[in-house]
Parts: structure tokens; sequence; C-alpha cells
């Protein structure tokens, strides 16, 4: 007879299998690929895409109620399985990263010109939108994608799985400091490791959708983990890296050296600058890629940015919008600082992050994982806790598997699948639960 644990694990890996193979049909799929011919089948593998995540997002509740911190990590090895192995789920991004490899191993400038003047089969994967717009992305990441693109040439197929490997080896990097950081601030380190390792938002998104924001927050949380073990010098050069991913991560640089201040560090704020300025430049100048990376800070967002100063800037004229969330951030900042010593500084780098997310120009769901981490790894009220599960759980549902926006019959497809996902899992429960009833009265 299974028991909750294993029932739960099943259920996840239901889920995950079902989200894999219905982005065979409403994925975000490559064009021109025969092995996935676009449009065909797509209502209903939006259907079985939600089932999955219906699926999925009870099993990781019920797992929560029920596993214990040495099972972790083969139910992430479990549910991440299939994804490894799907189409490039609700974002086309992916595309990007191996079109921006590509063009340095080319020897082009990513800074200066978009995936358009590369051609080919898989810069034709690119969105319209993205394709003359230069890489946002840091010298560390466009480093792994010129890897990857080196390594594989234009194999797109390949090139996909590869930048999911890369995202596990972040989610595996984000595990493992993870149980560090929840040692230190006295929080259980399965709870912290539930919440922002086998997320769901995390698995669809920095898995299925091979974002890169997981090599970013693992070199962060690795950075911190650092720090907290009387390793600032490792731990500045580790946030750095992250930094130079997606630039919000350099905001740990702040923790890093509260975190040497606490521990009666001597000039650790200098040190921290002096050491982060020299990884910075050494860093940049291994990749080759310039400072355009600095510029490239101002890239463009979309016009389905779901930001509250996006939208108030599109109604202003942009202007107001961005300083309006730039004040907010300012604010946001300020009151941390005032009551660092109460909540320590991993907690208030969470807290800042998702202000950065919150107020910033442009919004993705996946993004939301930047503050997850650190407050995921220190909050001790079961409140915020319970708050932030719940807030990720809702966002795991409002992308669908395409990337792109909904209509009337994709909401309504997405419902029924849901309902499919929910149902299932009742039977499920039922199932599991009414022999242990039935025992218990007898």
């Amino acid at each position: 007879m299974l028991n909750d644990h294993t029932s739960a694990r099943a259920v996840g890996f239901a889920g995950s299998a079902l989200i894999a193979v219905g982005g065979l049909g409403a994925g975000a799929l490559p064009v021109g690929v025969p092995f996935f011919p676009a449009g065909r089948h797509e209502r209903l593998g939006l259907v079985c895409v939600y089932t999955g995540l219906l699926l999925l997002l009870l099993a990781w509740w019920w797992v929560g109620r029920v596993a214990a911190q040495d099972s972790h990590w083969r139910t992430l090895a479990l549910w991440a399985a299939p994804l490894l192995l799907a189409p490039p789920m609700f974002s086309r991004d992916v595309y990007s990263y191996l079109a921006q490899g590509l063009m340095i191993d080319s020897g082009m400038d990513v800074y200066r010109h978009g995936p358009a003047v590369l051609g080919g089969v898989v810069a034709d994967q690119v969105p319209d939108i993205w394709q003359h717009t230069p890489s946002p992305y840091g010298p560390v990441f466009l480093l792994v994608a010129q890897g990857v693109a080196g390594l594989l040439s234009a194999h797109l197929l390949l090139g996909i799985v590869a930048m999911r490997l890369v995202a596990i080896a972040g989610i595996v990097m984000l595990a493992v400091s993870l149980r560090i950081l929840a040692r230190s601030a006295g929080v259980s380190e399965s709870g912290a490791t539930w919440l922002a390792v086998l997320n769901p938002l995390v698995l669809i998104h920095l898995v299925a959708g091979a974002h890169n924001d997981a090599l970013m927050v693992g070199l962060l949380a690795a950075g911190l983990a650092a720090a907290v073990r009387q390793r600032p010098i490792l731990g500045t050069l580790l946030v750095v890296a992250a930094g130079l991913v997606k630039w919000p991560a350099a905001l740990g640089l702040v923790a890093v050296a509260a975190i040497w201040t606490t521990q009666g560090g001597r000039w650790p704020w200098a040190k921290v600058t002096v050491t982060a300025v020299a990884a910075t430049v050494t860093i940049t100048a291994v990749a080759g890629t310039g400072y355009g990376w600095i510029s490239a800070l101002a890239t463009p967002i979309t016009t389905e940015n779901w930001s509250l100063t996006g939208l108030l800037g599109h109604w202003t004229g942009g202007l107001l919008g961005r300083w309006a969330g730039l004040l907010a951030m300012v604010v946001v900042a300020g009151v941390v600082w005032t009551y660092r010593a109460r909540l320590g500084p991993v907690y208030c780098l969470g807290i800042v992050l998702t202000a950065v997310v919150v107020f910033g120009p442009a919004i993705r769901p996946w993004y939301v994982v930047w503050g997850l981490v650190p407050l995921a790894a220190v909050a001790v009220d079961p409140k915020v806790r319970r708050g932030l599960a719940a807030f990720c759980a809702a966002l795991v549902l409002v992308v669908l598997p395409d990337g792109f926006a909904a209509d009337a019959e994709r909401v309504l497809l997405a419902v029924v699948g849901a309902l499919i996902g929910i149902a299932a899992f009742l039977v499920v429960r039922v199932a599991v639960t009414l022999p242990e009833t039935v025992r218990a009265a007898r």
C-alpha cells in the first residue's frame, strides 16, 4: 500500500509528465522544426498542461505536509526529469540565449546587435520584438551561452537541453546553499527547500523555461551561504558572478558586507567594494564582451508587461512610471535599512529584491524567485511563509505554456484542465486515505 509521501511524489511526477506531454502541442514550440509541428493538438495540449499544473501544485502542498528533508533530493529529481526533456515551456527566452551564444561564438557584439544579424534556424525562433534588441545579460551568463553554442553549434534541440542542465546546476547550488542559510537562521531546512526549490514556480519556469534566473539565484544563495560561514571574500566573488548574470543579484553585496560586519570584520564595506570592482573588471576582461552590459540595462520592456510602474508609465508616457518605481524602491530600502538589526541582512535582501520586482519596469512570474530565495531561507514567521507559498501558487497558473497572451477560448480550456487535475487529485487522496480511515474506525 502506498503511503502519503510516496503518493504525493507520484502525483507530482504525473503532473510534470503531463506538462511535458502537453507542451508537445501547446508549448513554446520551435518554428520550422519537423519534430514539433506547431499548431497541431494545441487545444488538447493546453488542457493537458493545466491538468498537470494542478496535480503538481497539489502534490507540492501534499509533500509539504508529509515529506522529510532527506527525501527532497529524490523528489526534485523525479519532478524535474520530465520537464528536462520537454519542449520549451511558458517562454521563448531560451531561444534568445542560444542565439546570443552563437553570436558571440561568431564574433558578433550582442550589446550592439540583436539576433536578426545572426540569421538561421536558431535566430528565427526569437520573437519579433527581440530580433533587434541587444542582450540585457551580464558577461558571466554570456560566457555560459557561448560555451553551450560553441559546443553544440546550431543544434537547436540539444542546445535547449544544455541550457536546462545549466538551470539544473543553478538549482542544485541553490538547494545546497539554502540549507546552510536556513540552519544559520534557525529555520527548518526541509521547509526552506520545499518553499524555494520544490516550488512549482521554480520547476516550470527555471527548469521547463530554462531561464538564466536559476544560475543567478544559485550563485546568489551560494555567495550568501559563504558569507554566513565566515568566507566573505568568496561570498563577494559569488555574488558578483550572480550580478553579472542579472544585475539585481548585485544587491546581495550589501548583505555580504552587513553579514561581515556582524562577524566583527575590519573595514568590511571597503573590502567588499574593492573585491567586487576587481572581480567585475577581471570577469569582463575574460569574457571579452566589454562593458556594453551597462548600457544594455536599459533594454526595452514588452507591451504585455504587468508591472505597476510599467502600467503607470504607459499611461503617462513612461517617465513618471519609472520615477515612481525608483522612488518606491528607495522608500522600501530606507524602511528596511531602519529595521536591519531586527530583520537581519538576508531577510532585508529578500524584501528589497521583492520591491525591485514589484516596482521595477517589468515583472514576470519567475522574477519573484529573486526575493523568494532569501525570504524562504530566513523567514521564521509561518504567516510570511504561507503567504509566499500562496502567492507562488497563484503565479504558477497565470502564464500560458506558449508564453503568449490568453484569449477567452484558451482561458476556458485552461479552466477545464485545472478542474480535471483537481478531480484526479481528489481521487488519489481518497484512495490513499480511505483505508487508514476505515482501519481507524474499526
